[in-house]
């Protein structure tokens, strides 16, 4: 699902919002999101996951083609885990499927 998909999907479900103002309540909550997480906070929705900020340490890499040393800088990655009833819904949706 992407970002206008998810749109369309709140707009249909609350005929009595217009779908521009669905589209301001996904950008609001997506930017949020971002921001908390650029501040390096931690955000948790229950029953869905939180996603964190992981810090991964400069490391020594080889270059392929030459076999050269290469530095490779710090970087910041975003993780995500998925929530207890997330974790339930997909285990019961695979669950239903193996014979």
């Amino acid at each position: 699902m992407i970002r206008s998909d998810l749109v369309l999907r709140l707009a249909a479900q609350n005929p009595h919002l217009y779908e521009r103002d669905c589209e301001k309540v996904v950008n609001a909550i997506i930017g949020r999101i971002t921001s908390a997480l650029a501040a390096g906070d931690r955000v948790e929705i229950r029953g869905f996951g939180s996603f964190t900020v992981k810090e991964q340490p400069s490391r020594q890499a080889r270059d392929p083609r030459t076999g050269a040393r290469v530095e490779v800088p710090t970087k910041t990655a975003l993780a995500f885990k998925a929530g207890k009833e997330m974790r339930d819904r997909l285990n019961l949706k695979a669950r239903a499927t193996t014979p």
